[in-house]
């Protein structure tokens, strides 16, 4: 049975009540407060609707993550990165990103980054808890992701590409860095071919609660501004 959540209230349903139909809904209802949103990443969920639906949490079993030191680049994609002339910066254009990743796909005209999701965001990011990657190339946005950094773990939202690769070397270009900071798990959220390919594999709900458990109060050296 599916828990809806009251505005007054920012906790969550144990991770276990998710449903096993459609994959990992957890709750509906509540708020895209920035309390609210740190709760949710912190007890395991994380929000993904449509215009027109009720606000939905998700906390799929099994959960798409990424260990920085299991990152796989290849060399083809190492090559280009030696030679395209890209340039990648953290938390320069925060607001261009995240409407970026809004725009229009190849494969559809829908999102489900909404207004107000774009706006639940950039609270997030001048609270210092959401930052994004931007990846130029003569002094234009061609690709940049965005996510949430708690503790020692990274929770990617979106990407976005408007030129061959350049979500592919800002992605590769975070996690490096993520690495030399002492992250330990990117949350990729749900699996796809193109994150595969880096070395992202399925984990079990379990192994994710344990992740957060560990993790998520543990600091890093992070300087994203710098």
């Amino acid at each position: 049975m599916l828990s809806w959540l009251q505005r007054d209230d920012l906790s969550f349903p144990p991770l276990d009540k998710a449903l096993r139909e459609p994959n990992g809904l957890l709750a509906a209802g509540g708020d895209l407060s920035a309390e609210r949103l740190l709760a949710a990443y912190r007890h395991g969920c994380f929000p993904w609707y449509q215009e027109g639906q009720p606000l939905l949490w998700w906390s799929p079993d099994p959960r798409t993550v990424l260990y920085p030191d299991e990152l796989h680049v290849s060399r083809s994609l190492r090559k280009r990165m030696r030679q395209e002339s890209f340039t990648v910066t953290f938390d320069q254009a925060f607001a261009d990103v995240i409407d970026g990743c809004a725009g229009p796909r190849s494969y559809t005209q829908e999102t489900w980054i909404t207004s107000h999701m774009k706006a639940a965001y950039l609270k997030l990011h001048e609270m210092g808890v959401a930052h994004s990657v931007e990846v130029w190339r003569d002094r234009q946005l061609v690709g940049g992701l965005y996510g949430l950094a708690i503790g020692r773990l990274f929770f990617g939202e979106s990407m976005f590409s408007q030129a061959n690769d350049a979500s592919k070397v800002g992605f590769v270009t975070l996690v490096e860095r993520l690495q030399a900071w002492g992250f330990k798990l990117v949350d990729c959220q749900m699996p796809t071919q193109h994150l595969a390919s880096f070395g992202a594999r399925a984990i079990s709900r379990r192994a994710f609660a344990e992740a957060l458990a560990e993790y998520l109060d543990q600091p890093s050296s992070a300087r994203w501004g710098a």
